[in-house]
């Protein structure tokens, strides 16, 4: 691991992935879950929850980067734009600093998600330790 590398994953955000992770995280806003209320709303359509798309974000730590045997520590997400049906997005996470303290070893990363015209839609930091 080093300052600078950068992992990243892709999905398309399906119907199904937003009344699937309502489902979870009995989050019932229906301008979620309602394409009838949603087209009323601000945004004319159902769009996918903020932190649906943050979890992209938590697959990239623990799977890629830092990877397996990490401690999600903390987390920062500023929601800048929506996200839609069918929307592709890429979650990245960049290392921005890494450190020791107490005898344990962190890792301090920039995190952004991106949508299929390169729109940033979520960013933030995190900070995990590492085992």
């Amino acid at each position: 691991m080093q300052v600078g590398e950068i992992a990243s994953t892709s999905k398309i955000i399906t119907v199904e992935d937003i009344l699937n992770f309502s489902q979870i995280a009995g989050d019932a806003n229906p301008v979620h879950t309602d394409p009838d209320f949603a087209k009323s709303s601000r945004f004319g359509e159902q769009i996918a929850q903020g932190m649906l798309i943050g979890s992209l974000i938590s697959g990239v730590l623990g799977s890629k980067l830092p990877g397996p045997g990490c401690i999600y520590l903390e987390q920062t997400l500023k929601f800048i734009a929506p996200v839609l049906i069918n929307d592709f997005i890429t979650a990245f996470v960049e290392i921005i600093e890494l450190y020791q303290k107490n005898q344990n070893s962190y890792v301090r990363l920039r995190t952004w998600c991106t949508n299929q015209n390169e729109q940033i839609v979520v960013n933030g930091e995190a900070l995990m330790m590492i085992y």
